[in-house]
């Protein structure tokens, strides 16, 4: 397949140094609905596999496989030329200071913050917005390596406490602790099992949170109550997900307690683009133990959730409304004849998120992939556009007491900064900006629209150099990810400009099964429309070379997770048009994926091979089911986490045999490798060593195949 021999590439190892890993094949039979297919590589998924059960020598075996594949992916990432130059300078812009939104109770400003060379974020506190920070919590005193992360935090509504919850290695099986503003000084609580979803009660003795009742069981989600100096097993259970029948494979409960604790809105994930809505008269469970659900939307097709203020329930919702709308209900009233459209569905743009500033919505829009702000009156009544520095993405940060609010800014060549903003006097001013040590005006944004196979119209963000020439030979990366209603919108990557700076060119494609432009977008690439997502990438690339930004041999694409299964797809559609593919944290065998970890969580969004109907659509992309010995198949790079809880390590593993086996590309020059973290997850935690690790191996297998050299800007 290679096209043509880069120069400047080397992935040739000096004799006598490790050869690729032999995997053995160990064939399974299927039989799927009437067709039967053979599984060469089925004992990769360790005792993972619901038909195994537990099977140490199986682990064992696999372990050992995986660490020899590491050695043999570290081997060739490690050698590769320029490895040291490049990861000079990757270094400090990790080291780039990263700051959350803060969140105000009373005069206190709480929010997180990295620093430099630190492993992981730190948790601070302010007294007034200007005023001098304390350190709150440092989870990196926690651990010597690193690897314990502060998942979340949660302050009283005094500020007097905060809740919080930490992890390690990357699993998200928070512990939730609560420790003492005034000192930090850890209380005696300490609630396991995956705990999040923390609502504090007025008074600051309890709070209402989420946990897993059984952590090997990610469809046991509770909703509980907890009161401080309590044994947690003496909380009482307000819901636990349902345990028969399809609701079992969604994503369960969510649930808040307005300010007062009168009211508790509890929200059931029916799919991965719906919820049912409840509410319930909190109060009155205190009072009496009754507690009595009261139904808003039950069994309809779309997400509903909100802020409780007084009595009212302000519910963003895209039931009915595609692209979004706001509606009161008087909880006292709730009878939907008197529910109120406060804020209607637009045409020409997307509800983002809806905050509550004292007596003003903070609406966020979503316009053409990126934000624009937008205030009302409570009543709905506009009061026009708050002021952003460009095009970019926001975050907002509001308090129903105040009318003073923060928001977070970004796009592709502006760091992310956090703003202060009064929504009744207006004047944005700069709260806090991380020094960068990169010139962002050099580089130039352009958004363009291309058509899909079907005609479909696909807008894609394309970045580069300002003054770049287009010869139709540039180094190109190709990102996307194209589902779960999640959007694409810009963001600015301090480790891209590396890339750019030696005249790269970086892409990011809006595709369908994302949220850039509503509900609609997001269900055109589910279930059986999930090949549209396939398409609109495989367009992408097609754009990119017919306007003359690269060619086949230097366009690399990359994604993860969901955009892991995008990549793999379009690898065994079209191996011929990519010059290499970095496939992250993926999920690749999508006739058994469901069976897996939370993977059922998933199957509204991709189907199950267990229906007959959506079998064969599955059958149709899933790419390790797709993978055709004696094909010239472009380099790739896999990457896995052994302690992934969302996406199992198997699918990359499997993956892997596979391409290595069917590929007749030289091995030496177009290599597939296999990397799979045993000190991290999906990705979420990891400590700042690894994640420059990580960034400088993608950047270096993709330089070296596409032909860019990280020692001097062209």
């Amino acid at each position: 397949m290679r096209r043509l021999v880069l120069a400047c590439v080397c992935f040739c190892l000096p004799l006598g140094a490790l050869a690729q890993p032999a995997t053995p094949v160990e064939p399974v039979k299927d039989d799927y609905h009437g067709v039967a297919l053979t599984d060469p590589y089925r004992w990769l998924e360790g005792s993972a596999a619901p038909e195994v059960g537990d099977d140490d020598a199986l682990d064992a075996r696999v372990r050992d496989w995986s660490l020899a594949q590491n050695e043999y992916t570290r081997a060739r990432l490690d050698a590769l030329p320029g490895r040291d130059v490049l990861e000079a300078r990757i270094t400090p812009l990790m080291e780039i200071g990263e700051i959350g939104l803060p969140r105000v109770r009373g005069n206190l400003h709480f929010y997180s913050e990295r620093k430099g060379d630190e492993a992981q974020p730190v948790l601070y506190v302010r007294d007034g917005a200007d005023g001098t920070p304390r350190e709150l919590l440092n989870v990196n005193t926690l651990d010597t390596e690193g690897l314990t992360a502060l998942a979340w935090y949660a302050p009283s509504q005094d500020g007097k406490l905060v809740a919080f919850g930490t992890y390690r290695s990357g699993d998200e099986n928070s512990t939730l602790y609560v420790l003492r503003t005034r000192d930090g000084r850890w209380l005696s609580e300490e609630i396991p099992g995956k705990v999040g979803g923390v609502s504090w009660l007025p008074d600051g003795d309890g709070f209402l949170y989420r946990r897993l009742r059984d952590l090997d069981d990610p469809y046991s989600g509770q909703v509980k109550l907890h009161r401080l100096g309590e044994h947690h097993r003496q909380d009482p259970l307000l819901f636990e997900q349902y345990r028969e029948g399809p609701l079992a494979t969604t994503w369960g409960p969510f649930a808040t307690l307005d300010k007062n604790a009168r009211w508790m809105q509890l929200g059931y994930y029916t799919s991965t683009s719906s919820n049912d809505l409840w509410f319930y008269d909190f109060g009155e469970w205190q009072r009496t133990g009754e507690l009595k659900r009261q139904d808003l939307f039950v069994g309809e097709e779309g997400t509903a959730f909100g802020e409780i203020v007084g009595d009212t329930l302000y519910i963003q919702t895209t039931i009915d409304a595609p692209n979004g709308r706001v509606i009161a209900v008087d909880l006292k009233k709730p009878a939907r004849d008197n529910w109120r459209t406060v804020v209607a569905e637009r045409a020409d743009a997307v509800l983002d998120s809806v905050s509550i500033a004292k007596g003003r919505l903070v609406v966020t829009w979503q316009k053409n992939a990126h934000n624009q702000v937008e205030l009302f009156e409570m009543d709905g009544k506009s009061r026009g556009a708050m002021e952003l520095p460009g095009i970019g993405s926001v975050g907002i940060a509001a308090e129903q007491d105040r009318s003073e609010i923060f928001y977070s800014y970004t796009s592709f060549n502006e760091p992310r900064s956090i703003y202060r903003a009064d929504t009744r006097r207006g004047g944005p001013t700069l709260w806090e900006r991380p020094d960068v040590p990169v010139d962002p005006s050099l580089i130039e944004v352009k958004q363009v629209w291309y058509p899909s196979k079907d005609g479909t119209q696909v807008s894609m963000f394309i970045v580069h150099r300002k003054g770049l020439e287009l010869d139709g030979a540039r180094p190109t990366i190709l990102y996307g990810y194209g589902g779960f209603n999640i959007s694409m919108t810009p963001a600015f990557t301090a480790t891209l400009y590396p890339w750019l700076e030696a005249g790269g060119v970086y892409a990011v494609a809006n595709l369908r099964g994302g949220g850039e432009y509503g509900s609609e977008w997001h269900r055109a690439g589910m279930l059986e429309h999930k090949q549209n997502v396939f398409d609109d990438f495989i367009a992408a690339a097609e754009y990119l070379q017919a306007e003359g930004y690269t060619d086949r041999d230097r366009l690399g694409i990359y994604g993860g997770s969901n955009g892991g299964l995008l990549t793999g797809a379009v690898m065994v559609q079209r191996p011929e048009l990519f010059g290499a593919v970095v496939i992250g944290v993926p999920l690749l065998d999508m006739l058994r994926y469901q069976h897996f970890l939370m993977a059922r969580y998933w199957v509204p969004e991709y189907g199950s091979s267990e229906v007959p109907e959506q079998f064969g659509y599955i059958r149709a992309y899933s790419p390790y089911h797709n993978i055709e010995p004696g094909t010239d198949y472009p380099a790739t790079l896999l990457t896995a986490g052994a302690n992934d809880m969302r996406v199992h390590a198997l699918h990359a593993r499997k993956m892997a045999a596979a391409l290595q086996a069917a590929t007749v590309s030289d091995p030496e020059e177009e290599p597939v490798l296999l990397w799979v973290d045993y000190d991290a997850g999906h990705g979420q935690g990891k400590p700042l060593r690894l994640r420059v690790r990580d960034v400088v191996d993608r950047y270096m297998f993709l330089g070296s195949q596409l032909g860019l050299n990280f020692t001097h800007a062209h």
